[in-house]
């Protein structure tokens, strides 16, 4: 039975066009596999803590050495990297805030870049070792996928490379705030994704 794992980070619930286009592929791929198994972790209805230093040295104290609390600490990020590698397949919708993305996301990728689990260092650079396939749901208020200030989906890419995963497709809608345009470019990203599923 395949796993799909979907990240949501939208603060907008239903609402939120990322989340849709998200839900869109969900669908077509059930369809496709009606077995399949799909978790759902949603980092703004249910907040990842961010990172401060209690948590650094949680994770720096050998396991042997670690306090309950330090354990707790270590834990969140055990529990989503647990969830990684029990997946076949990845998914992740965001919205661009302020010319990034959700800092929910953001705690989420704190979380699970673990060294050791989640990615290795070698003597050519850091290598993944979450080795499966993701895909990328975004939406912004105006056209900035490919700008100088679109510090959205390449964050999103770059990070998901890093750990490993590779990145399928992207599927962007942009113009979200501008009536026609964006209703075009929604429809357009649901098109694109009824072909790559």
């Amino acid at each position: 039975m395949a796993t799909l794992l979907r990240i949501d980070s939208s603060a907008s619930g239903e609402n939120s066009k990322s989340r849709q286009l998200a839900n869109e592929f969900v669908e077509k791929w059930l369809a496709k596999n009606p077995e399949g198994k799909v978790v759902a972790r949603d980092v703004t209805a249910n907040p990842l803590p961010h990172f401060t230093g209690e948590t650094l040295g949680a994770l720096f104290t050998p396991e042997e050495n670690r306090t309950a609390e330090q354990q707790a600490i270590v834990a969140i990020g055990d529990e989503l990297i647990a969830e990684l590698e029990a997946a076949d397949l990845v998914i992740v919708s965001a919205p661009m805030y302020n010319f990034g993305i959700p800092s929910t996301l953001k705690s989420y990728f704190d979380h699970v870049a673990r060294a050791g689990r989640t990615f290795k260092y070698t003597e050519t650079g850091p290598v993944g070792l979450v080795n499966k396939d993701a895909y990328i749901f975004a939406a912004s208020g105006s056209f900035l996928a490919g700008a100088p200030v679109d510090h959205q989906v390449p964050h999103i890419q770059t990070f998901l490379g890093f750990i490993g995963l590779n990145v399928k497709d992207t599927f962007i809608a942009g113009g979200q705030a501008m009536g026609e345009p964006g209703e075009d470019a929604f429809n357009q990203a649901k098109s694109q994704i009824a072909v790559a599923v």
